[in-house]
C-alpha cells in the first residue's frame, strides 16, 4: 500500500480521540472566513510534513512557523486554494501534490475557518520561499510530530484570561497555535503512525 492510499485509509476511519476544534471556544462560532492550508507530505521511508517561517514583517502571525497557505479567493474551494498558496509560497508545482484527503475545518482567533488539505509530495523538492511572505521552510519528521509525547498543551494570559495551546518543539523550532493544533488532529486521525 502506497503512503497516500494508507493516509486515505486512515481518514475513512472515525477518529478514535475528540479532534481539536479551534483557539477559543467563545470565539469558534464568530469565525468566518474561509482559508485552506496544504499538509504536505513527503513520500519516503520517513516521511516527512514541509512547514514555512513567515516573514517578520507580515501583519499577521508574523514569524511563525505554518503550512503553506491562506484565504479563499472569491469562488474558490478549499484544495484549489490550499494548492494555489503552496504554488505561491514555495514554488510548489500542484501537479506534483497527489491529494489524500482533508482534515476537519478549524476555527482560529482570528477570525478564519481553515480547512486543512492533505496531500502526498516527491521528496527533495527544489522549493523556493516567496521573498515577500516566507523566511525560510523546513522538513519536519512526520512520525515525530505524530507523536502524542510531543504535543504539549501550554497555556498562556489571553484576553484577561488563561488560554490553553497546542505545541510542538522540534529541532529548537516552535510549532504552536494552530499549526500544533491541526497536527494534533492529524495524529488522531492516522492511528497507523
Amino acid at each position: 500500500m502506497t503512503l497516500v492510499e494508507r493516509i486515505r485509509a486512515a481518514l475513512a476511519e472515525p477518529a478514535k480521540l475528540p479532534l481539536v476544534a479551534g483557539d477559543l471556544p467563545e470565539q469558534r462560532a464568530l469565525a468566518s472566513l474561509p482559508a485552506a492550508v496544504l499538509i504536505a507530505i513527503t513520500d519516503r521511508a520517513d516521511p516527512g510534513v514541509i512547514l514555512t517561517v513567515r516573514r517578520e514583517h507580515l501583519r499577521t502571525h508574523a514569524g511563525q512557523i505554518a503550512f503553506p497557505g491562506g484565504r479563499l479567493d472569491e469562488g474558490e474551494e478549499p484544495v484549489a486554494a490550499a494548492l494555489r498558496e503552496a504554488n505561491e509560497e514555495l514554488g510548489l508545482d500542484p501537479a506534483l501534490v497527489e491529494l489524500a484527503g482533508r482534515l476537519d475545518e478549524y476555527r482560529t482567533v482570528t477570525g478564519y475557518v481553515v480547512t486543512p488539505v492533505i496531500g502526498v509530495v516527491p521528496p527533495e523538492l527544489p522549493l523556493q520561499p516567496h521573498e515577500h511572505e516566507v523566511a525560510d521552510w523546513f522538513e519536519a519528521p512526520l512520525a515525530y510530530l505524530l507523536d502524542a509525547t510531543n504535543q504539549q498543551v501550554e497555556t498562556a494570559v489571553f484576553a484577561g484570561l488563561e488560554r490553553r495551546y497546542w505545541q510542538i518543539g522540534w529541532n529548537g523550532r516552535r510549532i504552536w497555535g494552530a499549526t500544533a493544533a491541526m497536527l494534533v488532529n492529524l495524529s488522531r486521525r492516522l492511528q497507523w503512525m
